[in-house]
């Protein structure tokens, strides 16, 4: 089997309504993949297991992607393995959905592998229970997240600028994160969906209109975060905002070269970074 692409998103906006009953928060935000993506293999095996790259990504039975695969082998009822190898490019912990998009490409690929086949529903159900924002990897194009952003419409988003993403090796936990944020007001507020449709190239309009919810917590215990952000809007960013929970922070800019020297004074820090070209698709859609 060929190599497989699963692609890292950022959140345009995010929004953290209330919390619910089941302990989890209603949400609203805006999923939209970049060019980075892990590369994915699947060869033959008599178990399930994962080989990654990454030390940080573990290699046993709680790594998502071997999650799912049970998941789905139990679903079939059969017993067949796989070996599912993991070049991993997206960092880790760094609000970028890299585990989410893995486990989704695994669930895609493997029913195919196995010689199985699934309806989309069924497929949905399964992507859920392995984490919240892994259905969206699933399907094409950008999308509006609620609910805990398993509610989806996708929609077409092309956005006019250089998107440089900067991971300061900063580790944020997401459950640390949830505990911290405090949930905005969402009372007659436009949806973040009309809001990027409406004013994608009006970037005043999109920082008067856009937040994350996480970025007041996160910005106090881990400053330098924070810095990132400035520095982008410093170094010529029209709009720059945290990506999820953190710690990757993204900036949209109208010139390649000034997104091309912040990347360097980023790199420069030790920070690692990744553009992204106006237009781009993913190419595995």
């Amino acid at each position: 089997m060929s190599l497989l692409r699963a692609y890292a998103k950022i959140n345009l906006g995010l929004r953290i309504l209330e919390k619910r009953p089941d302990g989890y928060h209603n949400i609203e935000t805006v999923f939209h993949r970049i060019d980075l993506f892990d590369e994915i293999e699947l060869s033959g095996s008599s178990t399930i297991k994962v080989v990654s790259t990454s030390d940080e990504a573990p290699g046993d039975e709680s790594n998502i992607c071997h999650k799912g695969a049970r998941l789905l082998r139990n679903h079939f009822g059969i017993r067949d393995g796989v070996c599912i190898s993991i070049n991993k490019k997206i960092p880790v912990g760094a609000g970028l959905g890299g585990g989410s998009s893995d486990a989704a490409t695994v669930l895609r690929a493997l029913s195919a592998y196995w010689n199985r086949s699934i309806d989309e529903a069924t497929l949905r159900t399964l992507a859920l229970q392995l984490g919240s924002d892994v259905p969206f990897f699933l399907g094409t194009g950008s999308a509006l997240g609620r609910g805990r952003g398993e509610i989806l419409e996708y929609f077409p988003l092309d956005l006019p600028y250089f998107i440089l993403l900067c991971n300061p090796n900063i580790h944020v936990s997401t459950s640390w994160a949830y505990s911290m944020a405090k949930p905005g007001n969402p009372a007659e507020e436009i949806s973040l969906k009309d809001i990027l449709l409406k004013h994608k190239e009006d970037p005043p309009r999109l920082t008067e209109l856009l937040r994350n919810d996480f970025e007041a917590a996160v910005f106090r215990e881990y400053p330098a975060i924070e810095e990132v952000k400035n520095e982008m809007l410093k170094r010529g960013a029209c709009y720059a905002s945290m990506s999820g929970s953190g710690s990757s922070v993204f900036g949209f800019f109208k010139s390649e070269a000034n997104a091309e020297e912040a990347a360097g004074r980023f790199r420069s820090q030790g920070y690692r970074t990744f553009l992204t070209k106006p237009g781009f698709v993913p190419s595995d859609f």
